[in-house]
């Protein structure tokens, strides 16, 4: 579906932002791509969708270069902006003027999910609110049935109830064709949401597993004493010590996706050592 090879890339040449970076992610996936502000997630999505040109390396999707920007891929690739720039038309408006170049765009669907998201499909782009116009862009890509689809920051300008609304349409198209992938810094938004993490750091991929193999090798609790645990990571709360451990036991318990986060990007390789060799790229 989407392949990375070799991906060298950098605004400044003296201070590359990429370096060799390798990763496949395959249909069927919703990924998340977590990574601190500046950690290059908007680049790195801007890089697959053919927007941004590498020093070297390529991304491919289903096998075409996406920097050629052939028809063959944009019409199989939707990418939401982090800051989206809408005409002064109503969605009606914009779908006869947009829908065409994409085949496999559902007119149903789209009026489908703006209702859901509580869009006037009579009212102006660009008279609507921020968080309306950005749900109108969510709405119109998940009704062009791309099989790539691409959002960045997706949650940014959306209330909680919006929010609710946008994790479950997400859920409800995935299908065995479609590869989903959502970057954000705003990590608890897509919490329950995704099924495989990708954790930008350092200029590298240094997370890349499902949710299944994360919960395998770790467990993640509340402990009053950590002393003698096989602790990986952990905070200190008022409720007690919050703690990611290497799961020894075969027990199953809920990822918290922020805590994750934290270990992964704090700057001490414990946990990333304890998912070698799969999730840590040299």
């Amino acid at each position: 579906m989407i392949q990375i090879n070799n991906l060298n890339f950098s605004y400044d040449r003296k201070r590359p932002l990429f370096k060799d970076l390798n990763l496949t992610l395959g249909a069927g996936h919703i990924y998340g791509l977590l990574g601190k502000n500046g950690a290059g997630k908007s680049t790195l999505l801007k890089n697959i969708a053919g927007l941004t040109f590498p020093i070297s390396g390529k991304c491919t999707i289903n096998g075409v270069e996406s920097s050629k920007r052939s028809v063959s891929v944009l019409q199989e690739l939707y990418f939401i902006a982090e800051e989206v720039y809408v005409p002064a038309l109503t969605p009606a408006q914009f779908l006869k003027r947009t829908a065409g170049f994409y085949p496999k765009f559902s007119t149903i669907d789209f009026y489908g999910y703006l209702k859901t998201l509580d869009i006037d499909d009579g009212l102006l782009m660009s008279k609507m609110s921020y968080g309306q116009q950005k749900k109108t862009m969510i709405a119109f890509g998940l009704a062009t049935n791309t099989v790539a689809l691409i959002m960045d920051e997706p949650t940014n300008g959306l209330d909680i109830p919006s929010k609710v609304q946008f994790r479950k349409l997400i859920a409800s198209v995935l299908n065995e064709d479609r590869c989903i992938v959502i970057s954000t810094h705003q990590v608890r938004d897509l919490d329950s949401l995704i099924d495989t993490v990708l954790i930008l750091d350092n200029h590298r991929i240094v997370v890349e597993q499902s949710v299944d193999e994360l919960t395998e090798k770790l467990v993640f609790g509340l402990y009053n004493d950590t002393n003698g645990l096989p602790v990986l990571y952990e905070e200190d709360t008022l409720k007690g010590k919050y703690a990611i451990l290497q799961n020894n036991s075969g027990k199953f318990s809920k990822m918290d996706l922020e805590l994750l986060f934290n270990a992964a990007t704090c700057g001490d390789n414990k946990l990333l050592n304890a998912l070698k060799p799969s999730a840590y790229h040299e």
